[in-house]
């Protein structure tokens, strides 16, 4: 019999004398394939916990929300297989689903009052004009694809200037091995992310066209999982077709989404090097080599003789 979720980890904590029975991103995997139940879950309505800390075959009440906002409660198995062209897109919703019984809507357009002395199925039958036909020799117009944008670097007004000490500890330890301009916080973009034309990435780094971000799980288990992960990736997808390439550090237990990132236990001097590192492979090395900084602090390149 299903349990609320409240009892159920109230009983996994009595069962195996830990205080955190399945710790975050113990199930990740396995609820991998079900995106669209992912986005549906919500930790502040299920005792704060993760979707990756449940197990998809436990028999436990969960609460989910569809994408209109709906709340439904439902046993991931349940939820997992809903028939039904719907399963393998996993967007069930009772309410959704649930035939609606207002009267129909009325038309815009209502059919125009019958004309008297009209026959209107004569009317209807009789062949319609047929509307002429394009000039062979005269070219195809074809529509112009839409130009590339190409991303800019500014310091915009309305980003966030609330910025964490593990920013600025990022930051300054970029600043220690890299003789680039660091004062930029924005990026224009080609379509809307969150309503502007301007991403805020943690760093921006325009003599290597590159943002960095630092990405870490939060204090609440929340943060850069879930619907915020699709944000990350979108908002990765939006600087690549500017023109622009993305490094993040995931801290542990995150995973890597981009084909650069690197998973580090935090921001430390060593964690900086590799991302130099990575760098010097995305930009190539004799380019990045030339903006290094020597032991003393001045640009390798300014270090002759």
């Amino acid at each position: 019999m299903p349990r609320s979720l409240d009892e159920w980890w109230a009983r996994r904590q009595w069962a195996t004398g830990l205080d955190i029975p399945y710790p975050i991103g113990r199930f990740r995997d396995a609820w991998a394939p079900y995106g669209r139940l992912v986005a549906q879950f919500r930790p502040e309505k299920n005792a704060e916990l993760l979707l990756s800390q449940i197990p998809p075959a436990a028999d436990v009440y969960v609460l989910w929300v569809c994408a209109i906002g709906h709340e439904f409660v439902a046993t991931p198995a349940e939820q997992r297989a809903r028939p039904g062209a719907t399963r393998a897109r996993g967007d069930w919703c009772p309410v959704c689903a649930t035939p609606s019984q207002a009267p129909p809507v009325p038309s815009k357009f209502p059919s125009p009052a019958p004309v008297p002395g009209v026959d209107r199925r004569a009317q209807a039958l009789a062949p319609r004009a047929r509307r002429p036909r394009p000039d062979p020799v005269a070219p195809a117009r074809r529509a112009e694809p839409a130009p590339e944008h190409r991303g800019r670097a500014f310091h915009s007004a309305a980003a966030s200037t609330a910025t964490s000490a593990t920013q600025e500890r990022l930051r300054a330890l970029i600043g220690e091995r890299l003789s680039v301009e660091l004062s930029l916080n924005a990026l224009t973009i080609g379509q809307p992310f969150h309503g502007r034309r301007e991403v805020w990435p943690d760093v921006l780094i325009a003599e290597f066209a590159l943002a960095i971000e630092y990405d870490s799980v939060g204090r609440a288990g929340d943060e850069h999982v879930g619907r915020r992960e699709h944000s990350d990736r979108r908002k990765d997808a939006l600087l690549r077709a500017a023109g622009w390439e993305v490094i993040r550090l995931r801290q542990k237990p995150l995973r890597a989404l981009g084909p650069h990132d690197l998973v580090v236990a935090g921001v430390s001097a060593s964690a900086v090097d590799r991302l130099i590192d990575r760098i010097a492979e995305v930009r190539g090395a004799l380019f990045v080599d030339a903006y290094r900084r020597s032991a003393e602090g001045a640009p390798d390149a300014d270090r002759g003789g």
